[in-house]
């Protein structure tokens, strides 16, 4: 009894950060439309007079079905919004998301559920009609018993988000000897500084190769004429910066500095100014290979 009420006295030397972030899940369940075909496999290990099971045919079950490709499509892109507005955390997929972030992503998160869902029951619209397309076209290899009816098929969609608050490295409300608890608080905090650095350095990562890319794009070649700039890379390098403040966790003094930099680089900026001004353009190309010069190493 005296180890378990002297557990409240250990004191944490991890950052605390539970206040300025927390985890989140997210994940979107699609059905594949996927089946192995275990009679054509076995043909075609026949026909090659190959071992059994060197061989596995796939087939569509609903062919070229461009809704539930929408579907797909969307849900792979709802996943690198997600990626690119969290940063990485534990290795069972739960992603660190700072209090600053949250209701952006959150509402960012809310406008892609709904999107989702409208895509979703788009496909469960056409799907009966796409079953019988898809016995014209699989021809021998149409099997009715692989198709799940509409009201079972809608419980292969999901999409989830939950979000889980950041426990401190003194929260462990459990019954152990004082030695025990000390040895897992000493392997969490190094847990939690170590995935606090691999946080922060994705964000260092990700800004890195997105200046690098701006950069090339700003080039000039030989005779003048600067290379293709895309929408995409720009927009991202503002969100960049702007994640350097609303992910700066720790309170990173560099980091810090670098954003008021990026920021004093970009301020009022457009591309379609980039793209008008020979000048401007090789201005700017100067100040960003100096900031990446000023990027902290990414080996730390």
């Amino acid at each position: 009894m005296q180890d378990m009420l002297n557990t409240s006295a250990l004191v944490s030397n991890a950052p605390s950060i539970s206040s300025s972030a927390m985890t989140v899940d997210f994940n979107a369940s699609v059905w594949t439309a996927r089946k192995k075909d275990h009679k054509a496999s076995a043909e075609v290990t026949d026909a090659n007079q190959a071992d059994k099971g060197v061989a596995s045919v796939s087939k569509n079950l609903l062919g070229d079905c461009q809704e539930l490709k929408a579907v797909q499509k969307f849900a792979a892109n709802t996943r690198n919004i997600h990626y690119s507005m969290t940063m990485p955390w534990s290795d069972n997929g739960s992603r660190l998301l700072t209090t600053a972030q949250y209701f952006k992503y959150h509402e960012v998160m809310t406008d892609l559920q709904n999107e989702f869902t409208r895509l979703v029951d788009g496909f469960l619209t056409v799907y009966e009609w796409k079953i019988m397309d898809a016995q014209a076209s699989l021809g021998a290899m149409w099997n009715g018993d692989e198709y799940p009816s509409r009201s079972a098929l809608e419980d292969k969609f999901g999409f989830r988000v939950s979000y889980v608050p950041l426990p401190e490295s003194g929260d462990f409300r459990i019954d152990i000897g004082t030695e025990a608890l000390t040895q897992i608080k000493t392997q969490y905090e190094q847990h939690f500084t170590s995935s606090i650095n691999a946080a922060m350095k994705d964000i260092w990562q990700k800004l890195h190769d997105n200046l690098q890319t701006l950069v090339r794009q700003l080039d000039v070649n030989d005779e003048g004429k600067g290379n293709k700039l895309y929408d995409t890379v720009f927009d991202r390098a503002l969100e960049l910066t702007d994640m350097l403040g609303t992910c700066n966790v720790t309170g990173d003094s560099q980091m810090e500095a670098m954003r008021q930099r990026l920021e004093q680089t970009f301020h009022g900026l457009t591309l379609g100014q980039v793209k008008n001004s020979p000048t401007l353009r090789e201005n700017k190309q100067k100040e960003l290979t100096a900031a990446i010069a000023a990027l902290p190493s990414l080996d730390f």
